[in-house]
């Protein structure tokens, strides 16, 4: 094992829960509920799913929303909840000990890079990253394979040689089809995906070594 790649939503900066809350505010303000498990399915960078959280609004309350305002209502709410969020348990430790140990370190992310590196840099992360690899570096998002080939190409490794952190299912699928080894850490929104696709799944890395990760290695 020469590198590690590591997701960023969900699996470094918990996004998602606030993203979820910040809908859920919505939703209570029109006398509605938004449903965990639907929510789940536009998680881990689905660009097909059937679920569109404006459509099903108005379908619940049958009448039209004011999509311009609740963007905006919405969008601040959500980057109020995001600024309380600290980078998830183990992760500092597992980077600081692969930096020292030499392993090559990569982020392969379905969100923009602004969003990526910007979030990477205030949270102290940036320079651990050799390669840094987003939606606008791809034709296709996951679960297509293309930003997990590319950051091992950009790290200087075979897929054989990786080992891929990832929360979603989208997530896990695309590693999986670029032939990658995969260890899934569900986060509290991601844990309602089917997730068996990955080869290892463990609920936190809190106390997860290196030395873990490669005896798990196959």
């Amino acid at each position: 094992m020469r590198a590690l790649i590591f997701d960023f939503d969900g699996l470094i900066l918990d996004t998602e829960m606030p993203d979820y809350l910040s809908w859920q505010e919505v939703y209570q303000a029109h006398g509605a509920e938004l449903p965990l498990e639907l929510w789940c399915t536009v998680v881990g960078g689905d660009a097909e799913a059937d679920f569109e959280p404006h459509s099903y609004l108005e379908s619940v309350i049958q009448g039209p929303i004011d999509r311009e305002q609740i963007w905006v209502t919405r969008r601040k709410s959500y980057l109020d909840h995001l600024e309380n969020q600290p980078v998830l348990p183990g992760v500092q430790e597992l980077l600081d000990e692969a930096k020292n140990s030499g392993v090559k370190l990569a982020v392969a992310s379905s969100s923009p890079e602004n969003w990526v590196t910007g979030h990477l840099s205030r949270l102290g992360l940036l320079d651990y990253f050799e390669a840094i690899v987003t939606a606008d570096d791809v034709a296709a998002t996951k679960p297509d394979p293309a930003l997990f080939l590319l950051a091992a190409e950009r790290v200087g490794v075979k897929r054989e040689e990786v080992i891929v952190l990832e929360d979603s299912g989208n997530g896990v699928m695309g590693a999986k089809r670029a032939g990658m080894f995969v260890v899934v850490v569900p986060n509290e929104i991601t844990r309602q995906m089917d997730l068996s696709m990955a080869d290892v799944r463990l609920e936190s890395l809190a106390g997860i070594s290196l030395d873990d990760l490669k005896k798990r290695f196959r």
